[in-house]
């Protein structure tokens, strides 16, 4: 991952910041490997032999993360049969790290704050406080200036989280790291697989000269993995990566989409192709899911905003929040009323 220049210029950076026991907020596209970065800074730091403990911080609804964070006592809400600790808990002496820190939803990036200034947890149902000592190192793809000044971000949490920041550049923008990263891959699966196969001079070619990697490092180990499993002899061939036209961006004319597509188009357009490279099963429904699940909790989880932002009207935001799992009916929540 480090054989580009501006990869090995990254990973001095790591080095200066590693030892400290400041926070750190890494800053990139999705893909380009910023859990494996805060690995990295975790066994250089002091803390190196302690806990690492990864959250995502959009993988939990609304109603989990506060719980999936600080924990809870038994009793605390429906279905707390027992008590639970919370990843700061579980991080403890190590490091924790806060993946998409900017889909934490603001009342949670108030307690989150006080957690950091106090170094204290206290869990959902208790008033006692417990120590930490946990480093945060957190993630994030979007602007969180941005963010802040658009009111979605706290600007005291941001500046609290921004003490050190590593900015990783998109793999269209290190491209020294695309063969030895595609090599690394190639093992990997070939060793799963039970395979023996390489990469042919034409498919090493493609893979530097040929695409744009919208979906960095995630999708490139996606191609390699396809590659494999498809590949009808002892090489991959470039028809076997499956880089088609469609997804491809001529490298004569990189400004060819600039006048018609806006930034966050273009933020939508490489999200949907990474997922499109993963293969996912219902993958309509796990857009569409996404898309109403995103909105509702944007808009604070008001059916009423969350129609006005999407354009649709709130019947189907109400049938479409039932099936998606995040409202039973209307009457189970009138504050969305």
């Amino acid at each position: 991952m480090f054989d580009d220049p501006r990869s090995r210029a990254l990973l001095d950076r790591i080095r200066l910041v590693a030892p400290s026991a400041a926070n750190v907020l890494i800053i990139g596209e999705t893909g380009t490997g910023k859990e494996l970065i805060a690995r990295h800074i975790h066994q250089l730091s002091a803390r190196g032999a302690s806990p690492f403990v990864g959250v995502n911080c959009g993988a939990f609804s609304e109603n989990l993360v506060e719980s999936e964070l600080f924990g809870h006592e038994r009793g605390a809400f429906t279905g707390a049969l027992g008590a639970r600790a919370g990843w700061f808990e579980a991080a403890q002496g190590g490091t924790l790290f806060l993946d998409e820190i900017s889909e934490l939803p603001l009342h949670l990036q108030v307690k989150l704050l006080r957690v950091l200034q106090e170094q204290q947890v206290v869990r959902i149902g208790s008033r006692q406080p417990i120590e930490i000592d946990v480093r945060i190192v957190a993630s994030t793809n979007i602007d969180l200036e941005k963010a802040v000044t658009a009111g979605r971000f706290r600007e005291d949490l941001y500046f609290r989280l921004h003490v050190a920041t590593i900015r990783v550049a998109p793999l269209r923008e290190r491209r020294g790291d695309l063969l030895p990263l595609a090599h690394y891959f190639l093992r990997e699966y070939s060793q799963r697989l039970g395979t023996n196969v390489r990469l042919s001079s034409e498919a090493e070619a493609q893979l530097i000269n040929g695409y744009s990697w919208p979906g960095n490092i995630r999708e490139l180990e996606n191609v390699i993995h396809h590659a494999l499993i498809v590949c009808d002899g002892q090489a991959i061939r470039p028809n076997d990566l499956n880089l088609t036209n469609l997804r491809a961006v001529s490298q004569s004319d990189p400004t060819a989409h600039q006048d018609t597509t806006s930034p966050g188009e273009e933020q939508l357009r490489n999200a949907l192709l990474t997922l499109f490279m993963a293969e996912p099963d219902q993958l309509h429904s796990l857009i569409d899911d996404t898309v109403i699940r995103t909105a509702y909790n944007f808009c604070h989880r008001n059916q009423v905003q969350t129609a006005r932002l999407l354009g649709i009207s709130r019947n189907i935001v109400r049938a479409r929040l039932a099936h998606c799992g995040e409202i039973t009916s209307s009457r189970s929540h009138p504050s969305t009323e």
